[in-house]
């Protein structure tokens, strides 16, 4: 039988006094006006039980450790709306690693209560949409500020979980729509994420959002990167996040495809017409167009040449310098709506950049 958690905090109490003594509190847990004492003080309403890595002779499934799913909820409410949405707490890689670990905590309060039911997608919902916000917002930050792998072998774990709850647990769930459609954009070309969609029943299988994603990844596996970019301007900011990671390859392919298609020395394509066709403005075109090798004229025309063409090395090619069409989305979406699902998760109508 799975124990029932009985703290009604973020933290216990137990633990709160064993890392004051341990000088093991975060800044963001620390009362005010005792962060220069020996030993500074714990917050009790801003301390969040932190995630600790199974040991022996630790009894982990104690429920006065242990939170249940609806005070897990307001923990992560309370992590996401006063930390990770906070315009006066920074650097955001502190920030983000601080949330991630206590994110990591309760998941670890979830699985062993084995939690299940409505609280529990609530969770899992958060969680997902803020790794893929994590994975947009600090792609291309140093190893060791941001680990892309780390975040998303728990993004995948988190989303896999939270589908499969769609599946055994009645519901209502309301949010099936978008986290289908977002696990396919993030996993863009991989079977089992199309033969997760091809599962599902016919009406929500030919919903906008779900229709949009299959047929980006249908552009992709034709490798139709033109297609691709073209159809990925449509998305909502959010869904904008969970594809950008397959932007680098979608215009590498484009830029190969048409270094062959085009390759003349008489041959001139206009630079303001590749920029809409790679979904960037004139200047990016231009410095993405000179990283695989090719050569841009005064005149703004790109020479392709499938002799001159090049994968630039490892680490020339900035991602993030690319982000535009992501970036051009969020306008006034703040982190707290986006993470509650209150803004960014469907289709745009119009197809402008």
């Amino acid at each position: 039988t799975a124990p029932t958690g009985s703290c009604l905090s973020m933290c216990s109490v137990r633990e709160l006094r064993e890392r004051e003594r341990q000088k093991r509190l975060h800044r963001f847990e620390v009362m005010p006006g005792t962060e220069r004492q020996r030993l500074p003080r714990a917050d009790p309403l801003r301390a969040v039980k932190e995630y600790s890595r199974p040991a022996a002779g630790k009894d982990s499934a104690n429920p006065a450790e242990l939170r249940p799913p609806e005070v897990l909820l307001k923990t992560v409410c309370y992590l996401i709306d006063d930390i990770a949405a906070s315009p006066h707490l920074h650097p955001w890689t502190e920030v983000y690693s601080f949330v991630f670990d206590r994110l990591r905590g309760v998941k670890q309060d979830m699985i062993i209560q084995r939690a299940s039911g409505l609280n529990c997608v609530a969770i899992l919902e958060r969680m997902v949409r803020f790794l893929i916000y994590a994975s947009y917002r600090l792609c291309g930050e140093p190893l060791h500020l941001y680990d892309p792998r780390i975040n998303d072998t728990h993004l995948q774990e988190n989303l896999n979980w939270l589908l499969d709850c769609y599946s055994t647990d009645k519901g209502p769930h309301p949010n099936q729509e978008e986290f289908y459609a977002l696990g396919l954009l993030y996993n863009l070309g991989l079977i089992r994420a199309a033969q997760r969609i091809l599962e599902l029943p016919k009406l929500l299988r030919s919903s906008p959002s779900i229709t949009l994603a299959l047929s980006i990844n249908k552009a992709f596996l034709e490798r139709n990167p033109v297609c691709v970019l073209r159809l990925a301007q449509r998305l909502g900011f959010l869904q904008s996040c969970a594809l950008h990671r397959h932007l680098v390859a979608s215009r590498s392919d484009l830029l190969l495809i048409y270094s062959h298609g085009y390759s003349s020395r008489n041959c001139r394509f206009p630079l303001d017409r590749l920029a809409q066709l790679l979904a960037l403005d004139v200047s990016s075109a231009a410095r993405l167009c000179r990283a695989y090798g090719l050569e841009v004229t005064q005149g703004s025309q790109v020479v392709f040449c499938k002799s001159a063409f090049s994968e630039p090395d490892q680490g020339d090619l900035h991602c993030k310098q690319y982000h535009s069409i992501v970036a051009d989305k969020q306008e006034d979406l703040t982190i707290g709506s986006i993470v509650h699902g209150c803004a960014g998760g469907k289709p745009e109508t119009s197809s402008g950049v």
